[in-house]
């Protein structure tokens, strides 16, 4: 289920790439491409490509939502905070020396003094 969701996910992807490519550039974003009109004309009414955008957008969040919800579906119950630790499994706090790596002898690195 999860991989027909995924597919279906990426060929939205790629189409609203696409589709989003090939639109004409209304201008306004670095003040270059070819609005035309500028503040007298009004906003021209939705076309078939902008419509069409619309729906690839929505059914895009629609497999992103769907693609959380399998994948939360799946890993419900394990924590990664589980998979860290195995002193926490055991109800013992980590000690220090745990936490530092194993010495190669047991000579001290500094000289004692007498």
């Amino acid at each position: 289920m999860q991989n027909v969701v995924l597919i279906i996910h990426l060929l939205l992807a790629v189409s609203l790439i696409g589709l989003v490519l090939l639109q004409r550039s209304e201008g306004g974003g670095l003040g270059i491409g070819g609005g035309g009109g500028g503040a007298t004309s009004g906003r021209a009414a939705a076309s078939a490509m902008t419509k069409l955008t619309w729906i690839l957008a929505i059914a895009f969040i629609c497999t992103s939502l769907g693609l959380t919800i399998i994948q939360a579906q799946k890993s419900s119950g394990s924590s990664i905070l589980d998979q860290l630790s195995p002193s926490s499994e055991m109800g013992t706090k980590p000690n220090a020396d745990d936490l530092l790596p194993p010495a190669e002898d047991a000579t001290p690195l500094l000289p004692v003094a007498d």
